[in-house]
């Protein structure tokens, strides 16, 4: 049977988004160490149907023996996912891989920060699953074939935030460090350790016991269903939020190009006509469902889910964090400990570079209320007024009330780990 010039059309899409990712992206299956067959004459879903059969007969892969705990944070820009980032980065025994997604996001989706094409998506969960999976592995060679320009002789000074990861700014992978360079700043990584040797960062990635990876790259949590499902991992989530108001701040003064219209508003008091409201309530219906599933605590997220407010981290940076280790099943490093008490604690001058880490943590969480217009805020309460209560964040009636209330616009609330 010919194929129609519709699905031509749609074979040729696939196969500028990879076909390997792109084809994996249309099963709900698990991951497969089955080779996965071509779509020839338009017959795909039958061969994948065989494929899946030969592989439940014969199955090649084996249940994760290592002991490694995999962790993935799952959060949206500027919701405090760096700083949480940090929690893992300063742990001797974790390697933290940050936003290696970038990558699928630029090759995959040119020009697009987000997509609302659903194919598009689809194609970019999938090979988000497939790249993760494979690093959670510690098979950082699978990152080649996102990078560009392509790396030689396994290495490049291309990959995304590369000084943000302790790991591979350190001995085995950065072997031209002294001791006096145990505290690189990120730009001082790059500058001091050279391109980056991907077979390096793999051995690197064998020897520590545990694997995080931070993304923004993802929007719910039941986009990684096959992945905590898989038995070749020991997959564990912890779901960061933080307060709309507060992330719409952040971005606006972060972004300020993306979100002029916004900044316009925040200016005049008239909102523009062509503002887009997506750029707000995306995030929203994205946190709403992700938690939802959460909180209903299916069968396949038990003992796999955290949810993590980052007003609550903010407020008890310790405490906080010695529950999510607690969670996680790792001993908490004295590292992280000392981290959390030298980048809690900072002034005013210590936040200035955007993605900085070093901040008074308190005072941080709760600056969006004087930046905010009223307006802005009291849109923003009714646009996203189910997260909102189902977070526990209060809504402030007034102008008077948003500035008085100050840390207080968040309920005390207990989201106990899924266990």
């Amino acid at each position: 049977m010919q194929c129609s010039w519709k699905a031509v059309l749609l074979l040729a899409l696939a196969s500028i988004a990879i076909q390997y990712t792109a084809i994996r992206t249309f099963t709900a299956k698990s991951f497969h160490s089955c080779p996965i067959p071509n779509p020839v004459n338009c017959s795909l879903s039958q061969d994948t149907d065989v494929a899946d059969r030969l592989c439940d007969e014969n199955p090649t892969f084996p249940y994760n023996l290592s002991r490694k705990t995999h962790v993935l944070i799952l959060a949206t820009t500027r919701s405090g996912s760096s700083f949480v980032g940090q929690l893992f980065n300063q742990h001797f025994d974790v390697f933290y891989l940050f936003e290696p997604l970038y990558h699928v996001q630029y090759t995959l989706i040119p020009k697009l920060t987000q997509s609302k094409s659903t194919t598009d998506r689809r194609v970019m969960l999938g090979a988000s699953r497939d790249l993760l999976r494979s690093l959670y592995d510690c098979d950082l060679y699978f990152l080649e074939n996102y990078i560009k320009p392509q790396p030689v002789n396994h290495t490049t000074d291309r990959l995304f935030r590369r000084g943000a990861s302790k790991a591979l700014c350190s001995p085995p992978v950065c072997e031209s460090l002294g001791a006096v360079d145990l505290h690189l700043e990120e730009g001082d990584c790059v500058k001091k350790c050279g391109t980056l040797n991907l077979t390096l960062a793999t051995e690197s990635c064998r020897e520590h016991g545990h694997v995080a990876i931070k993304t923004v790259r993802v929007p719910e949590v039941s986009d990684l269903r096959a992945l905590v499902e898989d038995p070749r991992l020991n997959l564990k989530v912890i779901q960061l939020v933080r307060d709309p108001r507060g992330i719409l701040a952040s971005r606006s003064e972060t972004f300020r190009d993306t979100y002029r219209l916004w900044r316009i508003w925040d200016g005049t008091g008239r909102k523009p006509y062509n503002l887009d409201v997506t750029q707000l309530t995306t995030v929203c219906e994205d946190f709403w469902n992700s938690v939802s599933t959460g909180l209903n605590r299916p069968p396949w997220l038990k003992g796999k889910y955290m949810l993590v407010r980052y007003e609550d981290l903010a407020r008890n940076p310790m405490k906080k964090t010695e529950e999510i280790y607690d969670f996680l099943g790792i001993p908490m490093d004295s590292n992280v400990e000392r981290w959390i008490q030298n980048n809690t604690r900072g002034d005013r001058s210590s936040s200035k570079h955007k993605y900085g880490t070093v901040r008074n943590s308190a005072a941080t969480a709760e600056k969006w209320r004087f930046r905010l217009s009223y307006e802005i805020v009291a849109f923003t309460q009714h646009a996203c007024q189910q997260v909102l209560a189902q977070l526990g964040y209060k809504t402030a009636a007034s102008e008077e009330e948003l500035k008085n209330l100050s840390i207080s616009l968040v309920e005390e609330r207990d989201f106990l780990p899924f266990s």
